[in-house]
C-alpha cells in the first residue's frame, strides 16, 4: 500500500479510498447533473415556443385575446376595489384612532336588514341624559363625545355667505377628541359652553375662508338659521371623505344644539379608548353600560349599535362582495372560451407540424421531448395573454384612480393569483394536443404532406 491509497484489499472488494474519483459519479453529481438538463430542455421548449408564436402572430394574437380579456375584467374590477378599500381604511383611520360610535340604527339602511322595519322600530333613542349618565361611568374611556345633528343651511358672515348648505351639528367638547378634530385657531368647544348653552361655534376650515377670506374668523360673528353666534374656532383642513368636504359644518355646544332643536332629540355617542390594547376592554365596558342603563334583560339582543372602524370595513367588505363574484364569473367565461379556443389552435398546430415532429422523433427526441414542447407552447401563449391583461387592468384601474384623485394600488394577490390560474389554463387546455403530438408515429410523421 502506498500513501496514496491501494486498489484493493487483498481479501476484500471494498474500494480503495486514493482511487474514488475514477468510480461512476455520485449521486449528487448526477442530480445536478439531471437539473441542468431538464432546465436546458424547458428553455430550449420555451424557446421554440415563442419561435411558433411569432411565426403565427395574428392568430397567436387572437387566441390570446381571450385570456387577456378574462385576466383584465377581474384585475380592472379588484384593482378598483383594492383603490377605494385602501382610501376608505386610510380615510376612517383619520376619524379618530381606537374609538367607536355607539347608535340608535346601524349604519347600513333599515331596510337592508332582515326584519328591520320591525326590530329597529321599537327601539328607544339614545337621549342626552342617558349620554351624561354614560360618561360619568366609561372609566375605562380616554374620551367619549356627544354629537347631535341640528340639519342643515346656509350660513351667513358679516359680507358673505356660504355658496351651499352645510350641516350644523351640536357637540361635547370630547367629541373633538374622538372626532379627531383639531382646532387650528382659536379654541375647541368647552365644558362652560356646554353648560351654559352658549351661543358660539366652531367653524370647519372650508366655512371659515369663505366667509372671511381676508381676516380671522376668530371673534366674528355669523348667523345660521336666524341665530347668531359668536365663532371661537377653525378647525384644521381634513378634505374630502367619500366626495364630501369634511371641512364643511358649524359645531356649537350640543346642550345650544338641543334648544334649537327639541330637549329629546337623539343624540350619537363617541368613545375612545386610551391603546390598542385597552380598546377591547371599554368596548365591553361601554356595551355593559348601556345595557343596564337602557335596562336590557340577560339573554336579549342589544338595543342599539356599536360601531367601529373594524365593522364598518367588514361591511364594506360583504358589500363588494358581489361586484367581486360577479367579475370572477365573467373572467371564469372568458378564460373558459380562451382555453378552448388555445385547445384548438394548437391541435391545428399538431396537425400543421406533423412532419417537424417526426423529423424530430427520427432524430432521437423522445415523447415526454414532444410533450414538453407543445404544452410549454399552450402555456407560454396563456401566460403573455395573461401578463397583458393584468398589466392593463392594473393601469385602467389606477387610471380611473387617478382621475378620482384616490391613491392608487396594485393587488398582489389577485396578480398572483393571474399567473398561477393562466399556466393552470394552458396546462389543462394544451395537454390533449400535447399528448396527441407525442403520441403520433414517427414513420407516419415523415410521410405526411
Amino acid at each position: 500500500m502506498d500513501r496514496d491509497g491501494m486498489r484493493m484489499s487483498e481479501g476484500g472488494s471494498g474500494p480503495v479510498p486514493g482511487l474514488g474519483d475514477r468510480r461512476a459519479p455520485s449521486v449528487a453529481h448526477r442530480r445536478g447533473g439531471g437539473l441542468a438538463l431538464v432546465w436546458a430542455e424547458a428553455r430550449e421548449g420555451v424557446a421554440m415556443a415563442l419561435g411558433a408564436i411569432a411565426a403565427h402572430k395574428l392568430r397567436s394574437g387572437l387566441t390570446l385575446l381571450g385570456v387577456l380579456v378574462g385576466v383584465f375584467s377581474i384585475v380592472v374590477v379588484m384593482t378598483a376595489l383594492r383603490v377605494l378599500q385602501g382610501t376608505f381604511e386610510t380615510q376612517l383611520s383619520a376619524l379618530g384612532a381606537h374609538s367607536f360610535s355607539i347608535q340608535r340604527l346601524p349604519p347600513v339602511r333599515v331596510e337592508t336588514v332582515p326584519g328591520g322595519d320591525e326590530r329597529y322600530a321599537r327601539r328607544e333613542p339614545l337621549r342626552y341624559s342617558l349620554a351624561v349618565a354614560f360618561e360619568r361611568r366609561a372609566t375605562l374611556a380616554r374620551h367619549v363625545g356627544v354629537s347631535v345633528g341640528m340639519g342643515s343651511g346656509i350660513v351667513t358672515g358679516p359680507e358673505r355667505a356660504t355658496d351651499r348648505t352645510i350641516p350644523w351639528v351640536g357637540v361635547s367638547p370630547g367629541a373633538f377628541e374622538t372626532r379627531n378634530w383639531v382646532v387650528e385657531a382659536g379654541r375647541p368647544i368647552v365644558a362652560d359652553d356646554v353648560e351654559y348653552a352658549r351661543r358660539v361655534c366652531v367653524l370647519g376650515a372650508s366655512v371659515a375662508d369663505r366667509l372671511f377670506p381676508f381676516g380671522d374668523a376668530v371673534g366674528q360673528r355669523v348667523r345660521a338659521g336666524g341665530i347668531a353666534y359668536r365663532v371661537v374656532g377653525v378647525t384644521e383642513p381634513r378634505g374630502q371623505l367619500f366626495g364630501q368636504d369634511q371641512d364643511a359644518q358649524l359645531l356649537v355646544p350640543v346642550t345650544t344644539a338641543l334648544q334649537r332643536t327639541r330637549p329629546d332629540a337623539p343624540v350619537d355617542i363617541q368613545v375612545q379608548a386610551w391603546s390598542a390594547g385597552s380598546y377591547e376592554d371599554t368596548l365591553e365596558q361601554a356595551r355593559g353600560i348601556l345595557r343596564v342603563l337602557r335596562k336590557v334583560p340577560p339573554g336579549e339582543d342589544d338595543d342599539f349599535e356599536i360601531v367601529s372602524n373594524d365593522s364598518i370595513v367588514r361591511q364594506f367588505r360583504a358589500l363588494t362582495l358581489a361586484v367581486r363574484t360577479g367579475a370572477g364569473l365573467i373572467s371564469s367565461i372568458a378564460l373558459l372560451a380562451a382555453g378552448i379556443g388555445i385547445m384548438n389552435i394548437m391541435l391545428v398546430s399538431v396537425t400543421e407540424r406533423t412532419r417537424e415532429i417526426g423529423l424530430r422523433r427520427a432524430i432521437g427526441a423522445k415523447r415526454r421531448h414532444i410533450l414538453l414542447q407543445f404544452l410549454l407552447e399552450a402555456i407560454v401563449l396563456c401566460q403573455i395573454g395573461g401578463a397583458a391583461g393584468l398589466g392593463l387592468g392594473i393601469l385602467a384601474g389606477n387610471g380611473a384612480a387617478l382621475f378620482l384623485e384616490l391613491p392608487p394600488a396594485i393587488p398582489w394577490d389577485w396578480a398572483g393569483l393571474s399567473v398561477m390560474i393562466c399556466s393552470f389554463v394552458g396546462l389543462a387546455f394544451g395537454t390533449y394536443p400535447a399528448w396527441k403530438a407525442a403520441h403520433l408515429d414517427p414513420i407516419e410523421s415523415l410521410r405526411y404532406e
